[in-house]
């Protein structure tokens, strides 16, 4: 039995596939994503800066505190908390940086680096969203903390840093009402992740059912006198062996052309 070249649906149809300029098209349109690795860049830069500014409030805090003596156990707290706030902010800028890139540009190509995040190997847009809206609400709670500790020293409704109102009730109100927004959004960005995964075709979920039995058989010589292949059957490339005869498989309860043997 001789064996022919099994052509693609695309090809039986008649079908062509997309032109020279399409496929330039396509791919000048699929090369812009490198426009974005220069944002990146920048955000390492940012990076920097915030590293050194936290040295910077680091050494003041050691100063005042250790050295000097002149901050009080109040001030010590709130500039512990600018150095978290700092770190806080570090990490969201690693996270849009190595999760942006990964998303959007190109893969990082860091498998099996003892380092690796673990949320790195998983990692798509919305996901990103819903980690850095964890962040954001991380940074929203420090500044609110410290909010909290300055509400202590209000005096008429306001805390004065001289002739200049830091903090007020109604500032104090909105800060909690922002605080309260950022979490009701991380909430709906994680509500919709979970769809998201729900909303798949249902015959995706569904049970894939037992291929159908199939029959192999040895045909007759392969040559230009052999016999076709039947309808449905698929040669593979390598199935011709030394007396020259090809084996074939065929769905179940296919008509076996003349000379052909079944194999079990």
């Amino acid at each position: 039995m001789s064996s022919r070249p099994v052509q693609t649906p695309i090809e039986r149809s008649g079908a062509r596939g997309p032109g020279a300029a399409s496929r330039t098209l396509a791919g000048f349109i699929f090369a812009s994503r490198w426009l974005q690795a220069p944002l990146y860049l920048g955000l390492i830069i940012a990076q920097a800066v915030y590293v050194v500014l936290f040295f910077v409030e680091l050494w003041h805090l050691i100063e005042k505190s250790v050295i000097k003596g002149k901050f009080t156990e109040t001030e010590v707290m709130l500039s512990v908390l600018a150095l978290i706030d700092i770190v806080m902010i570090a990490n969201l800028l690693i996270m849009v940086i190595i999760g942006g890139y990964e998303t959007f540009v190109s893969k990082i190509r860091v498998d099996g680096h003892h380092d690796e995040p673990d949320w790195l190997s998983h990692v798509n847009a919305n996901l990103l969203k819903v980690k850095l809206a964890i962040s954001i609400i991380s940074i929203s709670s420090i500044h609110l903390l410290k909010t909290f500790i300055e509400v202590g020293r209000m005096d008429g409704g306001v805390v004065k840093n001289g002739k200049n109102i830091i903090y007020s009730n109604d500032g104090v109100m909105w800060e909690v009402i922002i605080h309260l927004a950022f979490i009701v959004s991380a909430l709906a960005l994680a509500w919709i992740d979970k769809m998201s995964h729900h909303a798949e075709p249902a015959k995706a979920h569904a049970p894939v059912p037992p291929p159908a039995p199939v029959l192999a058989y040895a045909g007759a010589p392969a040559g230009p006198a052999g016999a076709a292949a039947p309808a449905g059957a698929v040669v593979a490339s390598d199935a011709v062996d030394a007396d020259g005869y090809v084996t074939v498989r065929v769905p179940a309860g296919t008509v076996l052309p003349e000379g052909a043997q079944r194999i079990d």
